[in-house]
């Protein structure tokens, strides 16, 4: 089986209890890494699983909203989903019907949730883990073109560690757009073979967002080099060298982040 590795990995997920007992119950959490993650949850509370899932396993991980910038970002989406009618950004959710399973109301909350601001900005994927528990998206709510929709396992990839402050100066790069020097952390490149266009990434935001002023996050722009369309998600991506789903394998703390730096 194929699984994908996905480096600074912060992600929300959703848990399906299998337990004849409990059967079809549904919890949602925060997690860096998935696999050590549903581990936990079936090991029980002594070994790291949560207070609502211990001893009412088995549960299986079936889906999971991955590509936040932050831990807190996926910490404030992790809460909205668990509590969608005390959050003001999801006040238009009906609440569960008695024709749907608990599955089928969180499908809708998420479904919502993608194509609602600040989440419908951000460069996120959402992964189905198991084929079997897939649901479609209610055609009217169709998540934005930049949030692909997959399948299959992903696990959290260790971060590579960051040249040294000598290292550093050493592979600086001229930003194509101030023609000032970038750092390796600093800089975002066009992912184009034929393309060697570098800059700030505050920089590229700052191009990007010319036509969107109001906003922090872009969603798309053109390469002020070779003037092909691309993604912001998909820029991010190919800097934390995860390009979407291209990057596959064989099995074998809050943190600060680009859009910091744009709300200063």
């Amino acid at each position: 089986m194929m699984v994908v590795e996905v480096e600074s990995f912060f992600g929300v997920y959703m848990l399906y209890c299998t337990n004849p007992k409990f059967k079809g119950r549904i919890y949602i959490g925060f997690t860096v890494n998935p696999e050590r993650r549903i581990g936990q949850h079936n090991a029980g509370r002594h070994r790291g699983g949560a207070k609502r899932t211990s001893g009412r396993g088995p549960w299986e991980m079936v889906l999971i909203i991955h590509g936040f910038p932050s831990d807190i970002a996926a910490l404030r989406f992790e809460w909205a989903w668990q509590h969608p009618h005390s959050s003001r950004r999801l006040s238009h959710i009906s609440r569960r019907s008695k024709k749907e399973t608990s599955l089928q109301f969180h499908w809708r909350v998420v479904s919502n949730m993608l194509g609602v601001a600040p989440w419908s900005r951000l460069p996120l994927t959402a992964r189905w883990l198991r084929q079997e528990y897939r649901m479609d998206f209610d055609p009217s709510l169709q998540p934005p073109l930049h949030i692909p929709i997959t399948f299959g396992s992903v696990r959290a990839k260790k971060k590579q560690s960051l040249p040294s402050a000598g290292e550093e100066e050493e592979v600086m790069s001229m930003c194509f757009l101030c023609k000032g020097m970038a750092k390796v952390s600093e800089k975002l490149s066009c992912f184009h073979p034929s393309c060697g266009m570098i800059s700030h990434l505050i920089c590229l935001a700052r191009y990007f967002l010319r036509s969107e002023p109001s906003h922090l996050l872009p969603v798309e722009g053109e390469c002020p080099s070779c003037h092909r369309s691309v993604l912001w998600g998909s820029l991010i991506r190919h800097k934390h060298n995860c390009l979407g789903d291209l990057e596959e394998i064989i099995p074998s703390t809050s943190q600060s982040h680009w859009a910091d730096e744009l709300q200063m």
